[in-house]
């Protein structure tokens, strides 16, 4: 138990001081909708749609928020949050293509690095990496284990919401 939360602490630390000013950013995005005529779109991908659940079924709801479906019809004043585990996801790279098509500005939350290669990083108006790429503790066969990619995306969502309430706040 005291590795688990000594990791678990770790990455939400690491995520926390190296993506501040991207998640002040997205929270930035997001407010921009909110303040003109658009929606806040929240899109999670398998695992990731418990982020979106807690968006808008929450204690504390995501104001101006509405859960993506293919059939929902984007505006230039809508602003799109993409949650997925992988870059490399299908659907996140079909959907990301579609609103830089569109010129929908969206921000997203996956795993792995920005770079040239990561094409996901590259269509995101803002990117946040949550950095897990293996594993937080070994287990008796030399494995690494607990993947927590939903605690670490609600960790970015519930930061990003904060600035953002405050951001609307002053409106």
């Amino acid at each position: 138990m005291k590795m688990l939360t000594t990791q678990v602490a770790g990455l939400l630390q690491r995520i926390g001081t190296n993506h501040e000013e991207a998640i002040e950013d997205t929270a930035r995005l997001l407010a921009q909708a909110a303040v003109g005529d658009g929606r806040v779109v929240l899109v999670g991908i398998n695992e990731l749609n418990g982020v979106v659940t807690n968006a808008i079924e929450g204690a504390e709801p995501f104001s101006n928020a509405a859960r993506y479906s293919s059939d929902l019809k984007l505006g230039s004043m809508d602003r799109v949050w993409l949650f997925t585990r992988k870059s490399a996801d299908s659907a996140a790279l079909e959907l990301a293509r579609n609103l830089a098509a569109q010129e929908v500005l969206f921000a997203v939350v996956s795993s792995e690095k920005a770079s040239e290669e990561n094409e996901l990083s590259e269509l995101a108006d803002v990117y946040i990496s949550t950095g897990i790429s293996k594993g937080l503790l070994p287990n008796d066969e030399g494995q690494r284990v607990v993947q927590p990619h939903l605690l670490a995306s609600l960790f970015v969502y519930e930061a990003a919401k904060l600035s953002y309430d405050e951001m609307l706040a002053d409106f």
